[in-house]
């Protein structure tokens, strides 16, 4: 569903006044116009939005749900664009804000063009018109490059957030209308899938087969950006303490026990209990600096030894390390338990132990799930307190 960011506003202000001719008037076009606008809205989204009564026209339950969607989108859009002229308001086309969203990623018109799928020419032109309604220079042009301003990066991301908005709609309204449709796109942090969330992902997709689901590998710096850019709606695993800002929020689903493992055959597994100072006379594999474990690890090993340990975000090197040679390394308890691959690695049992670490979801502050997106959530919650 591609609506139109100007029959959003004329959906929105319908909603408001319950009048065709009211609408026509705030929005400045013809009363045929808003009429054929509602209906391509309503044919669009699969279901009726609005109710048509003597006394005025009325959103039904499916046009409340779109109605808060488009208020949210529109709400971005309007705040990027406070400082820009008002034309750019009802101008602004979804294919101009789509074609300054690529623009501004890549500083480059052909690029641009090529990942949107149209000729350079326009691309160029549908920023052009952009850039004309707003008043104010959305890119800067020097001898070898292009320039996004910080008005074009401000809309980019409004944009971004407010086709996300409709994305959400879209999904909500086909649910009402008896269709699975939308997506779950889940960030992955290392270390931390385990147990919880296969097991999630496998009800979820048992109740709901039709709704697509992604799980995006990686670390919290590459997945913070598609978090705040509503290219992912969570990011499950081990908390960072970056996301305790204001651009995020953190759900705690459990506390998980931070475990020395090594190869079954070390030296070290012939002690009862093996000291700091023990391991500290053998080669680490530890995880970069800022990552959860690496935080725990960094309370107990002395500097000289992080600093000549092998440091990598990837498990697969780490338990490859462990496995053929006398390496330690550092893991959360539930990951280790159930980790393919660590059949030959074993627990070693220390006078001292890392700090428990927090596993749970991390979300962007304001983000209003779908009904889909809440359910997973919640089997997360209900499945982390089956788990103990």
């Amino acid at each position: 569903m591609q609506s139109s960011i100007r029959h959003l506003r004329m959906f929105q202000t319908l909603a408001e006044t319950h009048s065709i001719t009211r609408t026509a008037e705030l929005c400045n076009v013809s009363q045929p116009a808003v009429t054929q606008a509602m209906t391509k809205l309503e044919r669009d989204a699969g279901i009726a939005l609005l109710q048509r009564t003597p006394q005025g026209i009325f959103l039904t339950e499916a046009g409340e749900v779109m109605a808060l969607r488009a208020t949210r989108a529109l709400a971005y859009l309007d705040a990027a664009m406070a400082d820009m002229s008002r034309a750019i308001r009802l101008q602004a086309t979804r294919p101009q804000l789509a074609a300054l969203i690529a623009v501004t990623e890549v500083e480059n018109f052909t690029i641009a063009a090529r990942q949107l799928g149209l000729a350079q020419p326009t691309v160029h032109r549908s920023t052009s018109l952009l850039e004309q309604s707003a008043g104010i220079p959305l890119f800067e042009r020097t001898a070898h490059r292009l320039v996004a301003t910080r008005a074009a990066r401000q809309l980019a991301q409004a944009a971004r957030l407010a086709f996300t908005e409709m994305a959400q709609a879209e999904a909500e309204l086909a649910q009402m209308a008896g269709r699975d449709s939308g997506r779950l796109v889940i960030g992955a942090l290392p270390m931390s899938q385990g147990v919880l969330l296969p097991m999630a992902i496998r009800r979820f997709r048992a109740t709901r087969p039709g709704l697509a689901v992604e799980v995006i590998d990686g670390r919290y710096s590459d997945l913070s950006t598609g978090l705040s850019r509503g290219e992912i709606d969570m990011i499950f695993g081990l908390q960072e303490t970056r996301t305790q800002n204001g651009d995020f929020q953190y759900q705690n689903l459990f506390d998980s026990k931070v475990v020395i493992v090594a190869r079954k055959d070390h030296p070290l597994h012939g002690t009862d209990t093996v000291t700091p100072e023990q391991m500290s006379g053998y080669p680490w594999v530890i995880p970069p600096v800022g990552a959860p474990v690496r935080k725990s690890l960094e309370d107990i090993l002395p500097e000289n030894i992080l600093q000549r340990a092998i440091v990598t975000s990837s498990e697969t090197l780490m338990r490859a390390l462990l496995r053929s040679s006398d390496y330690l390394a550092a893991i959360p308890q539930q990951q280790f338990a159930s980790a393919t691959g660590c059949e030959d690695l074993s627990v070693l049992p220390t006078t001292v132990t890392p700090a428990p670490l927090s596993v749970g979801l991390c979300t962007r502050t304001g983000w209003k799930p779908t009904p889909a997106q809440q359910e997973f959530m919640d089997l997360l919650h209900q499945l982390s307190a089956e788990l103990g």
